[in-house]
């Protein structure tokens, strides 16, 4: 996981006179004001652990809060508590575990400048970007909350033998899932993927990053509010290499999201002890800007992707593919854009963008930057990082004439960074978007939307939006959201999205006769009847 300790700025940083990149007004309330120690008590109320590690806001880098910090022996023990609240969950009626999902919902919508609050201070994005997450986990609560008890419904299916055979699927819960959550998203990352595990009738043994647990742990007492029981969420904190592997190994399901290298980690771990895992990897995201595209909409459409969260959204877009004949229209509308957004620190509406996250990220935004324009790239705007607004600043950036091997063209950044491509024609678009190991997100720009889902359906991403950025897709909480290839494994939202915390069980009742010869028949003639029935079953069409 990312360092969160705030970076030095780098010594050729400062903006010039001019700088079309403007800091939004700052507020007047500080960390202090939010993170009060009754808060932090409150919130860790339960959490063992041998030692403490500390939390800080990207804004200044000063200490959030201390908090505990977990040992693999305290980990085995929170799977201990889980485990035995896991028994008595599960035998509560989906419908009564669906409703504390429902409540959470109306209360995350009441209380949600609380949470916006503690997103922003440990994440440093600005507040309309906390608020997409706000926006997700209450879609995410009222999609689950409503059609959990159909999900997990027992189904009936039709026999080997209609009629003598009945088939019954079952649904039960894996146990315990161990979740080991990211920096980037804490509200929508933790609960949000938490949620369907909950109703299905598991307990979670949580680790999320330590520098944004508190809006993790908020979460969490915003759902024992609601109804769920305290000990069917356990969490816990500390170092990625030594309470990471400690989850992975206690857990009955693994939901890991964060880079490619870890997810290969948690994914070889489980395979080993013969569970499963879902894994929401990296992505190098492009952005497929047609011929006849409404280019005003596709420049605002391209800030809101490269820039939402400071580009630090899996799903966010880092390539922008644009079609010769008004590339040079586009580029400059979408510069113009860009130069117009306002960065700031305040913790309310009113800032375009806000902080990186962590030093590290700071400083792979730079190099990449910097590799680029050492062999060849021209910075269309931005490109510096900001110290005079904040520690972990970095201007919205565009790169034009990017091309192999630099750093920038197939290494994700995940940060305010986007590199501009041209293409001929169509069939050029599709190869070039597709020529990545990735493959989570993509957007399709046309006026002709039968022509964006021609397009859509040839690129090999786990979601496609034509004429939006990541929001249309991500927000369709029942259609399944995930990557192919490098970008990971499984999926989040819709029936596979809870149906992946559970074991599906199938009961056959035989009735009146057996599947084998009976009533006096010889293996041959059994055979022979078997035969004549199979033919029948076809001609009726029964499946």
């Amino acid at each position: 996981m990312t360092d969160q300790e705030t970076a030095p700025a780098p010594a050729n940083s400062a903006p010039a006179d001019g700088n079309p990149v403007a800091p939004a007004v700052a507020d007047a309330r500080t960390a202090a004001d939010v993170v009060t120690p009754e808060l932090v008590t409150r919130l860790t109320r339960g959490l063992t652990g041998s030692s403490t590690t500390a939390g800080h806001t990207p804004f200044t880098g000063e200490k959030l809060a201390d908090l505990p910090e977990a040992s693999p022996e305290d980990v085995a023990e929170a799977f201990v508590r889980a485990r035995e609240a896991q028994r008595r969950w599960a035998r509560r009626p989906v419908r009564e575990r669906a409703a504390v999902l429902l409540r959470f919902h109306d209360l995350v919508l009441a209380r949600q400048q609380e949470v916006l609050d503690l997103i922003q201070l440990e994440t440093g994005k600005a507040r309309l970007h906390a608020h997409e997450e706000v926006q997700a986990v209450v879609l995410a609560a009222r999609h689950y909350g409503r059609k959990a008890p159909s999900y997990l419904r027992r189904k009936g299916h039709t026999g080997v033998v209609p009629t003598l055979t009945k088939v019954t699927e079952l649904r039960h819960p894996r146990g315990v899932v161990g979740q080991i959550v990211p920096w980037n998203y804490p509200l929508e990352l933790s609960v949000g993927d938490a949620l369907p595990a909950f109703v299905a009738g598991n307990a979670v043994v949580m680790k999320p990053d330590t520098e944004t647990a508190l809006t993790a742990l908020w979460a969490r007492d915003l759902l024992i509010e609601a109804g769920l029981p305290r000990e069917v969420w356990q969490v816990v904190l500390g170092e990625g290499p030594v309470v990471g592997p400690a989850v992975v190994a206690h857990a009955d399901y693994v939901s890991f999201t964060g880079s490619t290298r870890t997810g290969r980690e948690v994914a070889q771990s489980a395979a080993a002890r013969l569970v499963g895992c879902s894994l929401e990897l990296g992505g190098k995201n492009a952005m497929l800007v047609l011929a006849d595209a409404d280019l005003d909409r596709a420049a605002q459409g391209a800030v809101r992707g490269c820039f939402a969260s400071g580009g630090q959204l899996c799903i966010s877009i880092e390539r922008l593919l644009v079609h010769e004949s008004v590339a040079e229209d586009f580029v400059e509308r979408f510069a113009a854009r860009t130069r117009a957004m306002r960065l700031g620190s305040a913790l309310a509406y009113g800032a375009d963008m806000g902080s990186l996250v962590g030093a590290r990220q700071l400083q792979t935004v730079s190099a990449h930057v910097d590799d680029a324009v050492a062999q060849g790239a021209k910075v269309v705007t931005g490109g510096r990082a900001r110290p005079d607004i904040g520690p972990l600043f970095y201007e919205p950036t565009i790169l034009d004439g990017v091309r192999a091997p630099m750093t920038v063209c197939t290494e994700e950044t995940f940060g305010p960074v986007v590199s501009i491509y041209r293409f001929g024609d169509e069939e050029e678009a599709v190869a070039l978007a597709n020529d990545t190991p990735y493959g989570l997100n993509a957007s399709v720009w046309t006026k002709d939307a039968r022509r964006g889902r021609a397009v859509a359906a040839r690129l090999r991403t786990g979601t496609v939006n034509v004429n939006e950025s990541y929001a249309a897709a991500y927000g369709s909480v029942r259609a399944p959201m995930g990557g192919m290839g490098d970008s990971g494994l499984g999926r989040r939202h819709g029936s596979e999205g809870i149906w992946k915390y559970t074991e599906p069980q199938t009961v056959a009742v035989q009735r009146l006769m057996p599947l084998a010869p009976s009533f006096g028949m010889s293996d041959e003639k059994y055979a022979a009847f078997m035969t004549r029935s199979l033919r029948a079953m076809k001609a009726l069409r029964l499946k």
